[in-house]
């Protein structure tokens, strides 16, 4: 159990992308009964924190500029809390900008208002949705770079590229600063065992490469019989 309480203010990060909603989200969440989490509530506040300025801001630019060039942008936020992207001169508002990215965005502005900076700690449910390959890759690192300054990052996944990108990143390294999890449903449905490993090798039932493998056997059987 807990002994204290954090230093830094954990971020949870949901599947589904949260910038749309900042200009009236926190208003109608604290005036009304709605349907939504409060950890929602607490990550739009977050992402209407003011950016960091100073010697700090310049540390950030490692963080932002990968991130920045899989949007073909930079993240900008007006008076009202509106989310837009930079683009050649010119700005898109964030609801014309693919729901992958918008993900990419909120992770942007929470690195530069200084939240997941310095031990802090991210909580993120299933990062590559609605994101194909290629931005995944950079996904990977990005998550990767911000466990090196010394981010507890936390990560739900059910796509098994991810899960290579990071092995990839972490698993040759002499410092495993990295752990995996994995839930295996038993024949109760109340009751799951828990696995755990410093490597993917050590967790020894993966739902997700198990049924990519045999989706595999699949289509070279089809393909064979063709």
């Amino acid at each position: 159990m807990p002994t204290g309480y954090l230093g830094k203010t954990p971020v949870f990060i949901p599947t589904r992308e949260l910038i749309t909603l900042c200009p009236w989200f926190v208003s109608l969440y604290d005036s009304y009964t709605v349907p939504f989490e409060k950890t929602w509530r607490d990550t739009v506040s977050l992402l209407g924190a003011p950016s960091l300025r100073g010697p700090r801001e310049a540390k950030l630019r490692d963080f932002l500029v990968p991130i920045e060039d899989a949007l073909g942008g930079k993240v900008e936020v007006d008076a009202n809390g509106r989310f837009f992207l930079r683009v050649n001169g010119g700005r898109m508002e964030a609801a014309l900008v693919a729901e992958g990215l918008r993900k990419f965005a909120m992770l942007a502005r929470l690195i530069s208002t200084g939240v997941l900076l310095e031990q802090g700690y991210l909580f993120w449910d299933e990062p590559e949705t609605n994101l194909n390959p290629k931005l995944i890759k950079v996904l990977a690192s990005v998550i990767v770079g911000l466990a090196d300054q010394g981010i507890q990052v936390f990560v739900a996944t059910h796509s098994t590229f991810l899960l290579r990108e990071i092995a990839i990143l972490t698993d040759d390294r002499k410092k495993k600063n990295s752990r995996y999890f994995g839930l295996v449903a038993s024949g109760d449905e109340d009751v799951s065992t828990l696995e755990q490993g410093e490597s993917i090798e050590e967790i020894k039932t993966l739902v997700l490469l198990d049924e990519e493998l045999a989706q595999s056997d699949r289509f070279l059987d089809t393909q064979a019989n063709a």
